[in-house]
């Protein structure tokens, strides 16, 4: 094979996130800080705050679909439907055996659940009651699979539980498949339904690690000494990958091109960060894509609002960044809160458009920072004129000790 062929690049990117629903939209309300945090009610909870999404589901969707899929489904579809628009493709064109839908999520099937519980239970519990939908509904597949069906996709398919290091994960098994030959083109990313379900805000509430705040812009405060916890927040972002002589042949644009990745496991805890770890998983990337510190322009942290998880990441980046005068530091959920399974899918997207114009986007909220978080060249304030952006780090983490690190560098033909 050719080395073009062993080059894998970016040609399309669809999403929906609580502050913009286009890669145009979501891109100009970072560089203006607009945040889409709103007041939220959910059952037995109450009222609470989240990241909430107002895509147009009826875009690639029938009402009759919403009522049989899930909201997951439908954060998919949307996305991948503008995905490929977005690259100029058509499935009815294509060889849809060798696609492949490759999408992280954190967890699927509690809102499904727990819905039909409840309504159950306006029944005095009599099964009859309960959806005959239920099944498809919850099957870990389904995000990825509801896609398949609605534009008659014949690849593998497959959802990725990597809690809310998934959305890298979705991009890194999407360049996977095409290095194995697979497929030929890989709709790959990461989507979150989390705020549908009641039972994750109840969870980081008995935790002490649920945001709460008078002004629901100021809540989600990543690295800033007065945050008390996350925002939970849906939405999602898909991305179009295809070998490098595909996507020059069909005269594609190309936002970027994968240079390294890496996943590795904490193995030391469920829910406590380990910060050796990330590092270890930041140099691996490194090592993978033949680069070191210094040639990263952006690293985009996970940066959730909890305590021990920003400062265990700053940690982590002083470890491998610190000594890096070139490299910027930024963060995305002081915009919109924790996507988990579609966060780093997200906040990807958000930092990609500085190929094109040289800017980095500020962390949001980070009035007063944190000591502990005080990492070096930390975007804060207004946009930052950076120039010339060659190369950019995700990174996402999630319970249980999943690390995940992903570098996108811009395309050199």
């Amino acid at each position: 094979m050719n080395d073009n062929s062993r080059r894998v690049v970016i040609t399309g990117i669809g999403l929906t996130s609580p502050n913009g629903n286009s890669m145009e939209e979501y891109r100009q309300n970072l560089l203006n800080k607009v945040s889409g945090v709103q007041p939220y009610n959910i059952r037995y909870i109450g009222d609470t705050l989240a990241g909430i999404c107002n895509f147009d589901q009826l875009k690639y969707q029938r009402r009759k679909d919403l009522r049989v899929g899930t909201r997951a489904g439908s954060v998919s579809i949307y996305c991948t439907g503008d995905a490929a628009a977005d690259a100029g493709l058509e499935f009815s064109e294509m060889d849809t055996t060798r696609i492949g839908i490759f999408l992280g999520i954190t967890e699927h099937g509690n809102v499904e659940t727990e819905n039909e519980v409840f309504n159950l239970s306006q029944f005095d519990y009599d099964v009859k009651y309960w959806s005959h939908h239920h099944n498809p509904r919850t099957v870990a597949n389904n995000p990825a699979g509801e896609v398949t069906v609605r534009f008659g996709i014949k690849g593998p398919h497959y959802t990725l539980g990597a809690a809310c290091a998934a959305g890298n994960v979705g991009l890194i098994q999407g360049y996977q498949q095409l290095m194995l030959g697979d497929v030929d083109v890989a709709f790959a990313g990461g989507v979150s339904e989390s705020i549908q379900t009641f039972g994750i805000f109840a969870a980081f509430k008995s935790q002490g690690a649920l945001a709460e705040n008078a002004d629901p812009v100021s809540a989600s405060r990543p690295f800033d000494k007065d945050r008390n916890g996350i925002v939970i927040a849906e939405g999602g972002a898909v991305y179009v990958l295809e070998r490098l002589d595909d996507a020059l042949q069909r005269g594609a644009k190309i936002y970027g091109e994968i240079a390294g990745y890496a996943i590795n496991s904490d193995a030391s805890g469920f829910v406590l960060p380990n910060n050796v770890r990330q590092a270890e998983c930041m140099n691996l990337a490194l090592n993978r894509a033949g680069m070191n510190a210094e040639d990263v322009d952006i690293v985009s942290t996970h940066a959730t609002g909890t305590s021990a998880g920003d400062i265990q990441e700053s940690l982590a980046v002083n470890a491998v960044f610190g000594e890096s005068e070139n490299t910027l530091i930024n963060n995305t959920k002081g915009y919109i809160g924790h996507a988990m399974g579609g966060a780093g899918a997200l906040e990807l997207a958000g930092n990609m458009m500085a190929f094109e114009d040289g800017l980095v986007h500020p962390c949001m909220n980070v009035d007063s920072l944190d000591p502990e978080c005080a990492v070096r060249n930390l975007a804060i304030g207004d946009p930052v004129e950076k120039g010339d952006v060659k190369a950019i780090l995700n990174n996402s983490f999630g319970m249980l000790g999943i690390n995940s690190a992903l570098i996108i560098k811009k395309f050199v033909g």
